[in-house]
């Protein structure tokens, strides 16, 4: 940097001093195209790229010989003689006045820094007066640079046609630099937005050094991680290949299948030479717009590396007789320059000098014979930026001339001559410029200086004549809204890189799926994370979930713990086998005891009827179809009314039961336990005494069950403890007293009853129950106290099958063990059923 600021002092002290000529020391003479006019455009291109130091022996000036030819830089600097004539016809833009330039070429920073300052110091006869309004140029990031590092203190403003470097749009250092092709900031976000959208989230780069290279491989790894994509590796490259089997190794051991090949054009050429010795195979090649349509890429061995390659290019446009203009150049059109005849004679490998090895140029041969970048006129890219850049100038001109009511409508300052315009304000009305071309490209800059974004999304696809095409397959527009800047064309067909039919697959790590949860790894990049699967109760319903969220209560998740299903909720239901059964058991029960009481009403007047009071058989057998129709209550869907009824049905019923069991033990006891001769005990427990003492019971009981649904009552719940994957649709029990006080009454008249059964156990059994009642009660006592630890112990709808079971099994003990003897003599022992059969069994009474 220390040459450009011992340049840039020359400039400064010969600007100052008007009587100083601006004059560089050592070589100059750059300029090779020039045309005069009242106001002057410079330009500075790379017609020759590889130079050679001739340093004289130092017998005198070192110079530079500048040998090897870039076809496109001859092509720019065309563009700006071809958009200076159209400018100079145009009637309405710049009326009055004509457009000239004076295009410089350097080989190599040095030339090139120096050919700008040439440039700016103008014709050696007339010294610093002859300024140029603006510089075009240089395609080059780092060229650009260092020139605008010149530019800036002289207010000469800098439009460049493709320097792209995002640096260059930092106003405080290069406040004069504008340019017409978009930043690589643009590039970057696109091509982000490109591997985000076919979900490339692993990838590799392949950069060299340089601005160009080295700033848009790290604005691109910063800007890939905000998006979750992730960078493998980064692999520096060199023309001198040092690296170059670490490279390939590299390529070769990586698991990403895309690689951003991110160089300028000249170390692209190098690296396809060299990877082409090599068989890189699977890799989908990702390219930046430096490169990706250059089609005289593909030789015979690349052809398979860069089919299917993709990336972001310049859009197409269409500049009417642009490709004439440049198919009519002959050498005539600039005798002067020693450098066309150099490209004319490696256009025709012709000379213009007689030999024998190689044909004489006539200078009229056919252009549109030759391959080469300068004849491509099928497509124009950075060609139009070029075009624009010109216009661009020529519009800030035209806009710094325009006066209204003696100020500038667009500064509202002085007016101007074209005597007085000067660089400085040519650049304050860059900054204001909006306009478009004859061609219809719309220029306009940002507060940094950059041209809106617009990029052609490129393919390239190979032809079965084994051509290269460059496929048009998607657009990147940054002046679209958010969502809809990056999209494919419709129905467009994509060759994918690795022979790939399908969109190739670049990831670490599969997404998680929904179901599990993402953790990533300690020292590791982001893309590289490991899956667990979601803890019981909770899902993921998203691809990547960080976190997995517990379901409600009321949900449990599916089998793939990817959505929150309800609970499927129990109950004991007809329909399932044990509800079927219990609701068969009580049925029969029903049935059976429905039948007895037909049997005993029809056989009412028999002996073994009339016996221990019939009126209480009748009563106790209906109590006993209640007890097994109550059962049915507890089966089915709980609600507020069966919750209710089921308990209050339950304890009433068996209480009734149990008080005609009761009626009957004590009319036994009454009958036999006479102790004194001719008294008659039983006119104290007649029938009237009977009916009383079971309404009586029965009337303890409701009353219990009463004030059990006034203050607390049983209701439906759902019980979400016992089970995590399901809810139990129970009856709560309310008031807990209530419940026990209901059953522990019926344990107290059963246990009373059992009693009083035991004592009379031994009495005679032709007309007492008393053995019968026995064992109903000693089998009802068992069954009921072994429901308690059951129905505690009993989860859900078990609580519910326990608690039926009990009343079941209680019921059709009562049934089977008073009523089931009977009924057999009555049926199929009637000779036994009459007072002669049971008066033989009766022993004579003893005091």
């Amino acid at each position: 940097m220390g040459w450009i600021t011992c340049i840039l002092f020359t400039l400064l002290a010969g600007i100052k001093s008007e009587k100083q000529t601006c004059k560089v020391i050592g070589q100059t003479g750059f300029k090779e195209f020039s045309k005069d006019g009242d106001l002057i455009i410079g330009g500075v291109f790379s017609l020759s790229t590889t130079r050679k130091l001739i340093d004289n022996g130092y017998h005198a000036l070192p110079y530079t010989y500048c040998k090897q030819l870039n076809d496109r830089e001859l092509k720019f600097a065309r563009i700006v003689m071809f958009t200076v004539e159209e400018i100079n016809r145009d009637t309405k833009l710049l009326p009055g006045l004509s457009l000239g330039y004076r295009l410089y070429n350097g080989c190599g920073d040095e030339n090139l820094i120096r050919a700008a300052v040439e440039a700016v110091n103008g014709e050696d006869s007339k010294g610093c007066a002859d300024q140029i309004q603006a510089l075009l140029g240089h395609s080059s990031s780092g060229v650009s640079k260092d020139i605008n590092i010149i530019l800036s203190p002289l207010s000469i403003p800098q439009v460049s046609h493709l320097s792209t470097c995002a640096c260059l749009s930092d106003k405080r250092q290069f406040p004069t630099f504008f340019r017409t092709v978009p930043s690589d900031r643009f590039q970057v976000i696109g091509l982000v937005q490109l591997m985000k959208y076919f979900d490339w989230r692993w990838v590799g780069i392949i950069y060299s050094q340089g601005v160009y290279s080295e700033e848009g491989t790290m604005a691109f790894a910063k800007e890939a991680e905000k998006e979750g994509i992730c960078v493998e590796y980064r692999l520096p490259y060199s023309k001198t290949h040092v690296k170059f089997p670490a490279i390939v190794e590299a390529l070769r051991k990586s698991s990403s299948k895309v690689v951003l090949l991110f160089l300028p054009l000249p170390f692209t050429i190098s690296f396809l030479s060299e990877i082409e010795k090599y068989n890189i195979t699977g890799k989908q090649w990702v390219g930046s717009e430096a490169w990706i349509t250059q089609t005289d890429l593909a030789s015979d061995g690349s052809k398979n590396i860069l089919k299917g390659a993709m990336g972001f290019a310049l859009p197409q446009a269409s500049i009417p007789g642009l490709g004439e203009f440049l198919l009519s150049f002959k050498p005539s059109d600039e005798p002067q320059s020693a450098i066309v005849k150099d490209f004319w004679e490696s256009f025709f490998d012709c000379s213009f000098s007689p030999s024998n090895t190689s044909a004489t140029c006539t200078g009229t041969e056919d252009l549109s014979t030759v391959s080469s970048d300068y004849t491509d006129v099928t497509h124009f890219r950075p060609e139009n930026n070029v075009y624009k850049a010109v216009y661009l100038v020529a519009y800030a001109i035209h806009a710094l001339l325009q006066c209204h009511n003696g100020s500038n409508p667009t500064t509202g300052k002085s007016c101007v001559t074209k005597d007085q315009v000067r660089p400085k304000l040519v650049l304050e009305h860059i900054k204001y410029m909006n306009f478009t071309t004859q061609s219809g490209a719309k220029v306009f800059f940002d507060e940094n200086g950059d041209s809106v974004a617009q990029y052609d999304l490129v393919n390239w696809q190979i032809k079965d004549d084994g051509s290269v095409e460059i496929v048009n397959i998607g657009q990147f527009d940054t002046s679209l809204p958010e969502g809809q800047k990056f999209k494919l064309k419709d129905n467009t067909r994509i060759v994918w890189g690795g022979n790939s039919i399908e969109v190739p697959r670049s990831v670490c790590r599969e997404p998680c799926p929904p179901g599990t949860r993402k953790a990533i790894k300690k020292h590791k990049p982001v893309c590289c994370f490991d899956c667990f699967e979601c803890p019981e109760g909770t899902i993921s319903n998203e691809t990547n979930s960080p976190d997995c969220l517990i379901c409600p209560p009321e949900f449990w998740p599916n089998e793939k713990k990817d959505q929150c299903l309800p609970k499927p909720t129990e109950y004991l239901s007809y329909k399932e086998i044990m509800g079927a059964l219990l609701t068969g058991f009580g049925c029969v029960g029903i049935f059976l005891s429905l039948l007895t009481l037909i049997i005993f009403l029809t056989h009412k007047e028999t002996p073994i009827v009339k016996a221990n009071n019939s009126e209480l058989s009748f009563l106790l057998l209906f109590s006993l179809t209640l007890c097994f129709l109550c059962s049915l209550t507890f089966i089915g869907r709980p609600s507020d009314w069966s919750c209710m009824l089921r308990h209050t049905a339950f304890g009433i019923a068996f209480v009734l039961c149990i008080s005609c069991v009761l009626g009957k033990t004590i009319v036994v006891l009454m009958a036999f336990r006479a102790t004194l001769p001719g008294r008659n005990m039983m006119k104290w427990f007649g029938p009237a005494q009977q009916r009383l003492s079971v309404l009586s019971f029965t009337l303890v009981q409701v009353v219990i069950c009463v004030l059990w649904l006034t203050t607390n009552p049983p209701f439906p719940r759902m019980n979400m403890i016992y089970y995590k994957d399901k809810i139990i649709l129970e009856c709560a029990l309310g008031s807990a007293v209530g419940f026990w006080a209901v059953l522990g009454y019926i344990g107290l008249l059963a246990l009373l009853c059992f009693i009083l059964a035991f004592f009379a156990r031994k009495l005679p059994d032709s007309f007492n129950e008393a053995k019968l009642i026995t064992f109903s009660m000693l089998i009802f006592c068992a069954v009921w106290i072994t429901f308690i630890p059951a129905y505690v112990s009993s989860p859900g709808k078990f609580t519910v099958a326990v608690e039926i079971f009990a009343i079941l099994a209680s019921s059709f003990a009562l049934l089977t063990c008073i009523f089931v003897p009977k009924c057999y003599i009555i049926i199929f022992r009637p000779e036994q059923n009459s007072k002669r059969h049971l008066m033989k069994k009766i022993p004579p009474r003893t005091l």
